[in-house]
């Protein structure tokens, strides 16, 4: 699905991120974590062709990331940066829509929109302008956007921001229908319930640019806490892991 050899990324003189080579499979999904300002972001964009790569090379889907036309990136990768702007106040149902420019001759769209409303509890949204959302209705029809694009590689930065409780939960089961669909989840997150629950392997990177992986089973808490700069301690519930700050007494 991906592949990065001896990708390097630098901002000035500083180097984000030292030489990696990366592959992520199908069905996979990747925890991307580390401070602010370590480079997570930068990487999503890097892997998106919204930025080039200061060295190494990136594979998407078997073709180097430079060779493809931007339709074709879209009809491969689908991103959810950490911030976005409209630029049109579009009604929520034609926001959705518009994430389907990839596919010009599928017949499909109607269903495509309608699940992705559905998936996001917007349907009662549909008519709605965007501007007059709240940033969790937002968030939530910029994951309707990937959802209906139906890219094979999902690029998420901080997906979990401004959504309650239940929206969390309704994020976390769309990545694992993802997931068994055969789709490839890249995931940046601070959060160490959600993040944790949805992945299957971790990436971590420190802030002089170096980075570790990790099979999510093989994620000790010393691990993530060297590269987060804070103590935590590992747990299990419902049958997944989840990272709490600090030691029990």
């Amino acid at each position: 699905m991906l592949h990065c050899d001896q990708l390097t990324i630098r901002q000035g003189r500083r180097t984000l991120l030292q030489p990696l080579t990366w592959q992520v499979r199908a069905g996979e999904c990747w925890w991307i974590a580390g401070r602010n300002g370590c480079g997570k972001s930068t990487l999503l964009a890097t892997l998106a062709a919204l930025r080039r790569a200061d060295g190494g090379h990136i594979r998407l889907c078997g073709q180097p990331l430079p060779q493809l036309t931007p339709r074709q990136r879209a009809q491969r990768l689908a991103l959810l940066p950490q911030a976005s702007h409209d630029a049109f106040d579009y009604a929520v149902q034609d926001a959705v829509a518009a994430a389907r420019f990839a596919w010009p001759d599928a017949g499909d769209k109607p269903q495509r929109v309608a699940a992705a409303l559905d998936a996001f509890d917007l349907g009662r949204l549909a008519t709605r302008p965007l501007q007059a959302l709240s940033g969790g209705e937002r968030q939530r029809v910029a994951l309707a956007s990937v959802m209906a694009q139906d890219a094979p590689l999902i690029l998420l930065d901080e997906p979990s921001n401004s959504l309650d409780l239940a929206h969390q939960a309704a994020l976390q089961q769309q990545i694992g229908r993802w997931r068994a669909q055969g789709k490839a989840v890249l995931l940046v997150s601070h959060d160490l319930q959600l993040a944790p629950a949805c992945a299957s392997h971790a990436l971590l990177l420190d802030e002089h640019g170096a980075h570790r992986q990790y099979p999510l089973a093989e994620l000790g808490a010393e691990h993530l806490a060297a590269v987060l700069g804070y103590p935590l301690t590992r747990l299990h519930h419902a049958g997944h892991p989840c990272f709490l700050p600090g030691h029990p007494s």
